[in-house]
């Protein structure tokens, strides 16, 4: 392992030891139990990460356009790579360093995409320029509420949530500015390299095209009209939004698989 390798492997080791649990010893016994400590407190945040007394734009904006509960969720906006290794790490069962220095992380029961799980919503705009079949399947707007509904209950029960900002493609009179907002710091990274990086200028203005809401840890109702299991990835065209639900496979945000969809209305 290469001395910088060794150095990042040490300091989220110690990262670990400082996570959410510490080690207690039962009086009289040899056993351990493990007591909570501040579930957002880490080396990079010693301090911790809670919801701001006075909130700023973006939170607002969440708060008002996706109905995220800022007085109560910590909104951790567009964090470093070295601040989503230590909280993989520390709060993601499963999560470790390679040899390579990059980050593994487990995606729960998928390991891979879910094709027959996506749908795009049925509305005035995509009703008669998509290619309806077996492989574009449509949902219903009344769907897709019941399950933008659930992805956001869900995101609002978590402590703390991620927000990415970024754009999809490098020519700027085509690439589409995308928000990510999602519970796990493994789907943020993912997303952190896959989109093209704004300026610190070009974030002090970012509004998004899209956003896409994960919530891949908490399931799809699969008795809701439509579903064939608990996972469920959708893009709704007209709101401008994708929802995804029962799978942390980070594949399934694959924005651009869309796009073929989403292309032909831009302007040549």
């Amino acid at each position: 392992m290469s001395d910088p390798v060794k150095r990042r492997a040490s300091l989220y080791s110690n990262s670990t030891l400082q996570g959410p649990s510490r080690q207690t010893k039962a009086s009289g016994t040899g056993l351990f139990k493990m007591l909570p400590n501040n579930v957002n407190k880490t080396s990079l945040h010693p301090t911790g990460v809670a919801p701001h007394q006075e909130h700023t734009e973006l939170e607002q904006e969440l708060h008002d356009k996706a109905h995220i509960d800022y007085d109560r969720v910590a909104i951790i906006p567009n964090p470093s790579v070295a601040a989503l290794y230590e909280d993989a790490l520390v709060y993601e069962t499963g999560t470790a360093i390679t040899s390579s220095g990059a980050l593994t992380a487990y995606s729960g029961a998928k390991t891979g995409r879910s094709p027959l799980d996506k749908r795009i919503v049925e509305e005035a705009s995509s009703k008669d320029n998509i290619w309806w079949g077996p492989v574009n399947k449509p949902m219903t707007p009344e769907v897709w509420k019941i399950n933008r509904e659930r992805a956001v209950d869900y995101l609002n029960t978590r402590s703390r949530i991620y927000v990415i900002d970024g754009f999809a493609g490098w020519d700027e009179k085509y690439r589409i500015r995308v928000r990510v907002i999602c519970a796990r710091a493994y789907h943020a990274l993912f997303m952190r390299n896959m989109l093209i990086r704004p300026t610190r200028e070009e974030l002090k203005d970012f509004h998004p095209d899209y956003t896409i809401y994960n919530a891949g840890k908490f399931p799809a109702n699969r008795y809701t009209e439509g579903m064939t299991s608990g996972t469920s990835v959708a893009i709704n065209f007209e709101q401008k939004e994708m929802v995804i639900l029962g799978t942390e496979y980070a594949g399934e945000f694959s924005f651009p698989s869309f796009l073929p969809s989403f292309l032909p209305s831009l302007p040549a």
